[in-house]
């Protein structure tokens, strides 16, 4: 039987192109114990914000799988693995697992100072969902159907603000009837800086994530 396969998903802006973000994330990837068979990165040139861009990648996706990764985040070695083993065993379309906080110093924090004791152990439910952060494993064709668009505002036909998208796509996952499954394991590094990195000095040192 032949083994799923898996694209990357990372939608990312010049800027992290230039201060070396995007090789740091893309190092993570190559890194891993289950490698993928395609990696798709779209750049936000037109400052469209990360929805467009990740909708733009997403759509160039073939495989079984996507594995979606933000230009200044890191997969931990066994992190599509994990994730892929645990879709397999829960029948899961989608799967989401925790992580540890990189600050900006290349400092791995084992404390979560964003989320309350405990968050990360709570099993998903689609009754009362709870952030997922958008480093998921999804089938393609499901996260093809929901798709990743700007936010409109109520009774308008302009596009709003982008944030929230992560959470905009796991609802539409929901409606979509998706079998939603949380491991309970910290198995990538979200980078935490606290502003978006165009005016960010960013630190390019090697970050042991062994």
């Amino acid at each position: 039987m032949t083994a799923p396969s898996i694209s990357i998903i990372t939608p990312t802006h010049p800027a992290r192109c230039r201060n070396g973000m995007l090789d740091r994330a893309l190092r993570s990837v190559w890194g891993q114990t289950l490698l993928p068979q395609a990696v798709h990165v779209a750049i936000d040139t037109e400052r469209e914000g990360a929805a467009p861009t990740r909708q733009r990648a997403l759509g160039a996706a073939t495989t079984d799988w996507v594995a979606f990764l933000d230009s200044d985040d890191l997969f931990l070695p066994q992190h599509l693995q994990k994730l892929m083993l645990y879709a397999q065993e829960t029948e899961a379309d989608y799967v989401y697992s925790w992580f540890k906080i990189l600050n900006r110093d290349n400092v791995i924090m084992e404390q979560d100072p964003i989320f309350p004791p405990g968050h990360y152990l709570n099993e998903f439910d689609p009754d009362a969902p709870h952030q997922t952060t958008i480093t998921t494993l999804v089938r393609t064709e499901l996260a093809k159907a929901v798709g990743f668009y700007e936010a409109v505002e109520p009774g308008g036909t302009n596009p709003g603000h982008n944030s929230g998208e992560d959470r905009r796509f796991t609802h539409g996952c929901i409606a979509a009837g998706a079998k939603i499954r949380h491991l309970v394991d910290k198995t990538w590094l979200w980078g935490h800086h606290g502003q978006n990195t165009s005016g960010l000095p960013f630190r390019g040192d090697a970050v042991e994530v062994a």
